[in-house]
């Protein structure tokens, strides 16, 4: 497409110039107009490659996992609390008499868990957003785990299959962090 219409101006420049007493402006004009049209070629097909890109990684990434955070195992959940207040985080939700907060600064999000499990958890909630609200759309956890299976990727317990509402599963990285896929609806 680009051949034919930088094609087609040069046609176009050619024959002006038999018909134009002033030759030499005439090229001129028709050279900055070439040249304007070549950068609007130029972007446009720019705009189509960025375009097509951003549709591909559309395509191989259609597993959302929903809202992410980081779960701490805290060993006083008061004084972890004052910690990340004064990091700017406030809470979101949970319940200090229970030993569990959710805590939230900006887009960040981390629950605080006081004597529930050892280690840190990198955790996703199928169905969120990262303010605990509910998705129009998202992909169940079901088909998130038979994805993850098809890849043999290890998933500990399995959900029943034909299932349906909350559920979770855990994994681990390679480096042995542990991977809380938890879904709430």
């Amino acid at each position: 497409m680009k051949k034919t219409v930088l094609l087609s101006l040069i046609l176009a420049l050619l024959l002006g110039c038999n018909k134009n007493p002033n030759k030499e402006e005439r090229i001129q004009k028709l050279e900055i107009e070439l040249k304007k049209s070549s950068e609007k070629i130029n972007e446009l097909e720019q705009k189509i490659e960025l375009k097509q890109t951003t549709t591909n990684n559309k395509k191989e990434n259609d597993m959302n996992l929903g809202a992410f955070s980081v779960s701490l195992s805290v060993k006083d959940i008061k004084v972890s609390k004052a910690f990340y207040e004064n990091l700017g985080f406030v809470q979101l939700g949970g319940d200090l008499d229970q030993n569990y907060l959710i805590m939230k600064n900006e887009n960040s999000v981390i629950g605080l868990f006081q004597g529930m499990f050892e280690g840190n958890i990198l955790t996703f909630n199928p169905g969120w957003d990262e303010n605990g609200k509910e998705t129009e759309n998202f992909v169940d956890i079901r088909k998130i785990q038979q994805e993850l299976k098809s890849k043999e990727m290890d998933i500990g317990t399995e959900i029943e299959e034909g299932t349906t509402g909350p559920a979770s599963f855990m994994t681990s990285d390679p480096d042995g962090n542990v991977i809380l896929i938890d879904q709430h609806r």
